[in-house]
């Protein structure tokens, strides 16, 4: 299964941080509309799994998995199986709750982008900031 994991650019961007963890080869988009579409559109369409992660500041220990994007009163659905990366994220220890209510700004925009062109296979989860990243947790490319 080809995958790929993505993150946000920035020094200080807990999601570039763990994307580059996470993989060999880690994509980072643009923090800016215009410049995420042009990174996405820029990749190729053969990753059977996409993995966006976002930061969250309100987040503390855990991560959140979100099923949908929105945008103009519309609605796009993951096609990942969202309870089997639940499952593996709690047998690695990491706390994490499934959201029903799409985030909006710059990780919506990217998951919408995502979703459509690789046709629901991408999940966005989001991550603590760095400042409130559990130092506990460790992330292994097997549970995802």
């Amino acid at each position: 299964m080809k995958e790929l994991y993505i993150g946000f650019k920035g020094n200080n961007n807990s999601s570039s941080k763990l994307v580059k963890a996470l993989s060999q080869e880690p994509y980072l988009l643009t923090n800016s509309f215009a410049g995420l579409k042009r990174d996405i559109d820029a990749l190729p369409t053969d990753y059977d799994a996409v993995y966006l992660f976002g930061a969250d500041k309100n987040l503390t220990g855990s991560f959140r998995i979100e099923q949908f994007a929105a945008k103009e009163n519309a609605r796009l659905t993951t096609a990942l199986d969202l309870a089997d990366i639940l499952g593996r994220l709690s047998d690695a220890g990491i706390n994490s709750t499934i959201s029903k209510t799409p985030t909006h700004y710059l990780c919506n925009e990217a998951y919408w982008h995502l979703l459509e062109k690789y046709q629901g296979r991408a999940v966005l989860i989001h991550i603590p900031t760095i400042k409130n990243f559990d130092k506990n947790i460790k992330i292994s490319r097997n549970y995802l």
